[in-house]
């Protein structure tokens, strides 16, 4: 009860900076609203039997292999908004003589219940949402909403879901400050990369480009799906292994080269956290991946539409395809949007007192806002260009290479690089008011 009491009164205090109540909890909406529709129209699919079920399957295990993991990134991101914030109050708790297991339960009270509200609201949104996907036509017909509505137990589950996914990045967050409570006060906490997470990256990538030419080869159902899902869900998590890890290189890099004040204070705002900066940018780098897959599709409906040798009915498939390849890109753009904005939104208050005391040696908020541009825009050319060359090398051996630098591919990638690169551009002037307040009230209440 003394716990819940003290979680109680932590969450009152906190709630004077409304950002980091309500950017997770928006977060945390629409994971859980593009979970349940998403999942809903891959059971529609499985819900068919007949001879061209199979086809449209995989296609949704693809699908849902290449957003599933975007959506737990931008989930542990939400959950690690206010972190700072939270460590802050929790790291005081444990010097004034909190045990570590009072600092735990409150972490994980705090991380969960804002996850639980965004999820229920992204249960009212889904349910909103799920008549219009219901109209969306497959085989030349709507899908229809009784199909894509999920069953109330599995609709449990992805809540239940969500909740563990914010208390495992809330308890994992929390080492430092059980371990060393006063160098998070100070902030003296160093973040470590090792080179070994490069080697997993390119181990992961290569059994994955083996793994396409054998899914050619085999004709289990099952096992060209587990191929096909494992593969793609495990090139698109180890981007976000080795992502920080070539952010902080060039950062480094940088630093030594910075020749005026933004170049440096964007170069030292990096290394502070590669992490950090990744997370800011981590969305493009999943749009790019998703951007090759989308533009060897539109290459291929091309090139069958130019043989005039199709049938109606391939002619039909050609069009769901098209329909399908749409879908995962809005999804996809729609986890960008978000992400960005809980993103940036983060940066700046977890870097609070940092913005505050260049402000006070007199340094110019437009030199501030260049700095921050800069430490966003430098890391995402390299995650944007990495990732297509990623997936390009995961997707060769199901496509010739024709395809893949086709000009409609090359079109289609380009035109969703700059979207990305734009709404990330768009994130990052609509949080220039979050620096103004930050500057204008600069003793936050803990």
């Amino acid at each position: 009860m003394n716990t819940l009491r003290l979680a109680w009164l932590l969450g009152r205090r906190s709630a004077t900076d409304r950002a980091t109540i309500v950017l997770p909890v928006v977060a945390f909406a629409v994971v859980t609203a593009l979970l349940l529709v998403v999942a809903g129209g891959a059971q529609a699919f499985f819900s068919w039997t007949d001879e061209t079920a199979f086809l449209y399957q995989l296609l949704a295990v693809v699908a849902l292999a290449l957003l599933i993991v975007p959506l737990v990134a931008l989930g542990g991101s939400a959950a690690r908004l206010s972190a700072r914030r939270r460590d802050d109050r929790l790291a005081s708790l444990r010097l004034l003589g909190a045990t570590p297991g009072t600092v735990t339960a409150l972490t994980v009270i705090e991380s969960t219940v804002l996850a639980l509200v965004g999820a229920l609201a992204g249960v009212v949104i889904s349910l909103g949402a799920v008549p219009l996907v219901g109209l969306i036509p497959f085989r030349g017909e709507p899908l229809g909403a009784a199909a894509v509505f999920l069953h109330p137990l599995l609709v449990v589950l992805v809540v239940v879901a969500v909740g563990a996914l914010a208390a495992v990045s809330a308890v994992v967050g929390l080492r430092g400050v059980i371990l060393s409570p006063l160098g998070v006060r100070t902030r003296q906490t160093a973040p470590r990369m090792h080179w070994v997470r490069v080697v997993v990256g390119l181990a992961v990538v290569a059994v994955t480009f083996v793994a396409m030419y054998i899914v050619q080869l085999v004709s289990g159902f099952g096992v060209i799906l587990t191929i096909l899902a494992v593969g793609f869900g495990g090139t698109i998590a180890v981007l976000n292994l080795v992502g920080p890890w070539v952010i902080r290189l060039v950062a480094s890099g940088q630093a030594k080269r910075a020749g005026t004040v933004t170049k440096l204070l964007a170069a030292r705002g990096i290394l502070e956290s590669p992490k950090a900066a990744w997370r800011q940018v981590s969305g493009v780098a999943m749009t790019s991946f998703m951007a090759v897959f989308a533009g060897v599709g539109v290459a291929l409906l091309g090139v069958a539409a130019d043989s005039g040798k199709a049938d109606a009915a391939s002619l039909q498939l050609f069009a769901d395809i098209r329909t399908g390849v749409i879908i995962t890109v809005v999804a996809s753009f729609l986890m960008v949007a978000c992400s960005v904005g809980v993103n940036q939104a983060s940066a700046v208050l977890d870097r609070r007192a940092v913005y505050v005391s260049l402000d006070r040696l007199g340094m110019p908020v437009e030199t501030m806002n260049a700095a921050r541009s800069r430490a966003v825009l430098s890391p995402l050319r390299i995650t944007t260009i990495g990732s297509a060359v990623t997936a390009a090398v995961v997707i060769f051996p199901l496509a010739e290479i024709s395809l893949i630098v086709a000009p409609a591919s090359i079109l289609m990638i380009a035109g969703c690089l700059a979207a990305g690169i734009l709404l990330v551009w768009l994130g990052l002037r609509a949080t220039r008011p979050v620096l103004t307040r930050v500057l204008a009230d600069p003793s936050p209440s803990l």
